[in-house]
């Protein structure tokens, strides 16, 4: 990606966390980015466009990231829970760092066309089965269903990080993973009162 369609496409993220994707034109992206709004269109299609371009960019740096850290036979060395503390850690960096992406992933989902949102479930879906992957060793108690939600559950924890009171980058990012470790480890203690 060229530095100058990252800079719109950051600019725009920070632009829809602030004040939504409908509250926010493309001239008010050109001008935030230093050109008009009618040479973004030499960049995308729309504003619909970098708004599924923003999302899709997030989506692609969470799978690539979470692929890096996986070997090829998908067994990390060292403690079997390496890959989960590594997922979870990578995810809660990307969060803290990536707040505006967390709160128009969030929010602005239904903005989406269809072509762009099932491009991005398509890597966030994927994204879910490295995960996935990674907790069922470590939890045979969970069935593959079970373990997804388990997981999304624990994105919704890490994701919480734009609506929560910052107590600091390092703490915030020791008491997320230490949380989403706790979630995603400990088996639940007694029956489960749903059954």
């Amino acid at each position: 990606m060229t530095p100058r369609r990252q800079q719109i496409l950051s600019t725009a993220a920070d632009l829809f966390a602030a004040r939504g994707f409908h509250g926010v034109s493309m001239g008010d992206i050109g001008a935030a980015v230093g050109v008009s709004g009618p040479a973004l269109y030499k960049h995308f299609a729309g504003k619909e466009d970098i708004l599924g371009q923003c999302l899709l960019h997030a989506s692609d740096q969470l799978l690539a990231g979470a692929r890096e850290l996986l070997p090829d036979d998908g067994v990390p060395a060292g403690r079997p829970d390496g890959a989960l503390t590594a997922l979870i850690a990578r995810h809660a960096d990307f969060a803290l760092d990536n707040p505006a992406l967390i709160v128009i992933q969030e929010r602005e989902w239904g903005a989406l066309g269809a072509e762009a949102r099932a491009q991005v479930r398509e890597h966030q879906l994927a994204y879910i089965d490295v995960w996935t992957d990674s907790l069922r060793p470590l939890r045979p108690d969970l069935g593959g269903t079970e373990a997804r939600a388990a997981v999304q559950a624990a994105f919704g924890l890490l994701n919480s990080t734009p609506h929560s009171a910052r107590i600091g980058r390092a703490a915030m990012r020791a008491l997320l993973t230490r949380m989403a470790r706790a979630a995603l480890l400990t088996p639940p203690a007694g029956p489960d009162p749903a059954r």
